[in-house]
């Protein structure tokens, strides 16, 4: 072995020598190899997890929170709610197809470890501008890739979003949620319990893709990342349903103690991780391991990433039930290996030890550092910006029109539309309105799902960022008719071994934090990616959150769309005179600059509470909130999405015009209710404290906004007019 070889597998010299001292001797090829992976910030979160300790992660509805495979929390009836979201982006970057493809086979996998049934998938998507070829062709590749999967699965994709911005040009975000129900006696772990037990491979046979992935995702893409295609693995969503039923079976049949998905590091980190869980140890023979390629070396074997393929351990003794199973659906199952006492991970090829290292110096071993910080020299600029030395457009019709056609407020039909989201006939709200939703069978309770996060906001102010992010996705499971109960996450950052870079992260986690506890929304499972980084230059700061909710009573779900002509629309929340940050900067004036808009935790619950008690007693009819492009776009996709127009009156006050139409002020909803409800909705807005104002009303073909001190209508747009820009910008892009 060369003497630097630790530094070709990304480990740092202090780890070389902490390994040696840890085994107290020099590590053969292979043992290296296992400790570049398990050591790799994919694997350890070496720079991370001191961070991570700030996040509230219990709660009265929580069973299992963070070390898990994903989070479970408990909905009643005996049943609970199972999810997690992961990141894929290296590997899309590089090949598209297969690298979002695998992503959700992996997120699949995770939820299946639990002994869930996986019942809906979501996405967040983050791409360049879609004026490259290059973009258009990742972007392209990665719906695809997602679509095939999960249409191939039989498991609907029902909701997310996608932003378009020039940070991501080098580096594209692909980050995939599973949500899976279970009932609550079910619940399985993965842990390697019980000496002696068996240790069994199960799905998939064994071949040289994927090898290094996890250390490939520690490091910063450049122009020779292309090279390493063979770190991408390849995905067969068809083996993997089969996986997923036979997997089930054992589970539900008693057969099994611990399960684990072979993900990152494969049997390495399968095995390492399920022996650390339980505090014990495990031999394993790679002699036994089905391969589908010859002459692989036992370096290769543990170290591929190779889809479709499950670590199990049954009692001992039903290996030969668990082997029928998985022969039914015609999948192999091999005893590997057997749970042992010594708490050493011993690989074996036939009677020769290839490695023996203790499982926990793979897993919990590995040092944690604290890199230094440093605030961001850009930020006072981006604070002192003043957007009122620009010139305000006259015409606001225009201005619409173009925020409704930019790719990251328009209509992403093109993506789902692609996905099968009906089937398994679960989805009661579509792909579209604030949330998805989900009605769960044998009870009369559905849940609902959101995908959010601004990078923008995190760059201009990573603590208001990341407090907006999760306050967000909970405003939106909200207007869905639902109450937030928990939240997985997926942290897509830069390189954190750069002051500024880490500076954010830990900012990001703050507010995140405080808005997660704020609203009672536990964080019960998630995903850090860093190095999120190209020739380019870093990402955007990326926190995605996604938000779990229960509805109680499947009579109160709620969508955007406006429903019946003569209703009344009502304001939540008050607009404040703020415009930094904001969409209308960046397409208008081609800014991304300025000050985010403040987030007031105390109010943002109050609107919220305010919205669902106001649901739950039927008051109002339809909920949308206020996001990018502010009060005025979140009229027109009121109006779109319910193929109805509105009649609206503002009142000025101390705004200008763009902040009245386009500010982006948080903790606001636009409702609708009954026009013989309008006492009642005041009355019950005043009771929570929570400005509420009359705006207008549900009719005719056209959005009509009225502003006080302007005799003439601001914005008269026919819903055509709006739907048409809305609908084919992307469209017309992907051409």
């Amino acid at each position: 072995m060369k003497s630097e070889t630790w530094k070709e597998m990304g480990l740092r010299k202090n780890e070389y020598e902490l390994i040696k001292k840890i085994l107290g001797r020099e590590p053969n090829y292979l043992e290296l190899g296992m400790f570049a992976v398990m050591w790799s910030e994919h694997c350890s979160y070496k720079n991370s997890k001191k961070a991570l300790k700030m996040f509230p992660t219990k709660g009265e509805r929580v069973i299992c929170g963070p070390g898990e495979n994903a989070g479970a929390v408990d909905i009643g009836n005996g049943k609970a709610v199972v999810f997690k979201v992961e990141s894929h982006n290296h590997p899309s970057a590089i090949e598209p197809f297969q690298g979002a493809a695998t992503g959700v086979g992996g997120i699949i996998r995770d939820i299946l470890c639990m002994g869930a049934r996986p019942i809906a998938l979501l996405n967040s998507l983050r791409f360049g501008r879609l004026d490259s070829p290059r973009v258009r062709y990742l972007f392209n590749g990665v719906v695809s890739g997602i679509a095939w999967y999960g249409n191939c699965m039989g498991i609907p994709t029902v909701g997310g979003e996608v932003y378009f911005n020039k940070s991501y040009e080098g580096n594209p975000l692909v980050n995939a949620m599973c949500i899976g129900i279970l009932n609550r006696d079910d619940l399985t772990r993965g842990k390697a319990e019980g000496v002696g037990n068996p240790v069994m491979l199960v799905g998939a046979r064994t071949g040289r893709d994927g090898i290094h992935g996890a250390t490939f995702a520690s490091e910063e893409l450049s122009s020779e990342s292309e090279s390493k295609r063979p770190s991408v693995q390849v995905g067969d969503p068809f083996m993997e349903k089969l996986l997923l039923e036979a997997c089930l079976e054992v589970t539900r049949a008693g057969y099994i103690v611990g399960m684990q998905d072979l993900g990152a590091a494969g049997i390495t980190g399968a095995t390492s991780e399920t022996a650390s869980r339980a505090g014990l140890g495990m031999e394993i023979d790679v002699n036994r391991v089905p391969l589908r390629e010859k002459g692989m070396t036992p370096y290769e074997i543990m170290l591929s990433e190779s889809q479709e393929r499950m670590l199990v351990i049954p009692q001992k003794g039903k290996e030969k039930e668990v082997e029928k199973v998985f022969k039914k659906w015609d999948l192999e199952a091999v005893v590997i290996g057997y749970v042992t006492s010594d708490g050493i991970l011993r690989v074996k090829n036939g009677s020769k030890v290839e490695a023996e290292i203790p499982a926990r110096a793979l897993t919990e071993m590995c040092p944690v550092y604290s890199p230094e910080k440093k605030e961001p020299s850009y930020l006072k600029e981006a604070e002192s910006f003043d957007w009122r030395k620009l010139p305000i457009p006259e015409d606001m019709n225009k201005v619409l029109i173009d925020l409704l056609s930019s790719p990251s407020i328009a209509s992403k039909e093109w993506v789902y539309r692609q996905y099968d989201h009906m089937v398994r006939i679960n989805t009661a709200v579509r792909p579209g309105s604030d949330a998805a939703v989900l009605r769960i069978k044998g009870t009369n309770k559905a849940i609902a799902a959101s995908m959010d996060g601004n990078g923008k906001y995190c760059y201009l102010d990573p603590r208001m960022g990341g407090s907006i992010a999760v306050a967000e996705a909970a405003r939106n499971v909200v207007c869905a008719g639902a109450r937030p109960i928990a939240l997985t996450d997926c942290l897509n950052f830069g390189n954190p071994e750069k002051p500024e870079i880490y500076w954010q992260f830990e900012q990001v986690i703050k507010g995140m934090s405080e808005a997660a506890e704020a609203l009672g929304t536990p964080v019960i499972s998630g995903n850090v990616s860093f190095y999120n980084e190209s020739e380019r230059g870093a990402i955007y700061p990326t926190p995605i959150v996604g938000m779990v909710g229960l509805i109680e009573d499947i009579s109160h779900i709620r969508s955007q769309g406006f429903k019946e002509e003569g209703d009344l629309i009502f304001l939540l929340g008050k607009t404040e005179p703020e415009l930094g940050a904001s969409m209308y900067l960046e397409v208008v004036h081609g800014l991304e600059t300025g000050r985010v808009p403040v987030l007031d935790l105390k109010k943002e619950k109050a609107v919220q509470d305010l919205c669902l008690e106001a649901i739950r007693t039927n008051l109002i009819k339809s909920a949308h909130d206020c996001s990018e492009g502010g009060l005025a776009v979140a009229l027109a996709e009121s109006c779109i999405s319910g193929n109805i127009g509105a009649d609206i009156n503002l009142v000025k006050e101390n705004l200008e015009l763009p902040e009245l139409l386009f500010g982006e002020t948080q903790s606001r909803i636009i409702v609708t209710v009954d026009k013989n409800k309008k006492e009642d909705m005041l009355s019950l807005a005043e009771k929570f404290g929570v400005p509420t104002s009359l705006i207008g009303e549900v009719g005719g073909r056209e959005l009509k906004i009225k502003v006080s001190e302007f005799s003439d209508e601001i914005i008269n747009l026919s819903i055509a007019k709006m739907e048409k820009a809305w609908r084919g910008a992307i469209e017309c892009l992907m051409l």
